[in-house]
């Protein structure tokens, strides 16, 4: 788990995107709920967990990733692995937000309300966090019907950050 808590107030950021634009979540928190999802390009959980995102992305409009790597390479990864949701650039130097989040392992996922407070929290890919996210999501945003994984697909229970 995350070392910042559920229920404590989200650090703001601003960073810029891969698309040339430049995120600022207090902005992004003025029009509603926000998926945040910090990540590395190198990460296997990454890679499995971003792609099933960039599905919530789609119904919902209300998700970012904060990548650890290069402009770059995150956006080779953007590429390679179908996501098309903004993907902000955190300063390598020093990790300031990863760590303003208390980051231990990524892929880290953070459900944050309108007002700010964190209301859930994965790291890895847990199937049962992240349909709980997506159920708030549903009721946050009024978008109803989402499905985050498809029949079919092998979705394991755990996949470890």
């Amino acid at each position: 788990m995350p070392a910042i808590e559920t229920g404590t107030h989200a650090p703001e950021f601003t960073w810029p995107a891969i698309d040339g634009k430049t995120y600022s979540l207090r902005d992004a928190l003025s029009a509603g709920p926000q998926l945040v999802a910090f990540f590395k390009v190198s990460c296997p959980t990454c890679q499995f967990t971003l792609p099933f995102l960039d599905r919530a992305a789609k119904h919902f409009g209300c998700v970012w990733g904060v990548s650890q790597d290069d402009e770059r390479s995150t956006r080779d990864f953007a590429k390679h692995f179908g996501v098309h949701f903004p993907l902000l650039l955190e300063d390598t130097d020093d990790y300031p937000t990863s760590n303003a989040y208390g980051l231990t392992h990524v892929p880290s996922i953070f459900l944050i309300a309108q007002n700010g407070e964190i209301l859930e929290s994965c790291v890895g890919f847990a199937r049962e966090d992240l349909l709980r996210m997506m159920a708030k999501l549903e009721t946050l945003t009024g978008k109803k019907g989402f499905s985050l994984f498809h029949a079919g697909e092998d979705v394991p229970k755990v996949k470890a950050g």
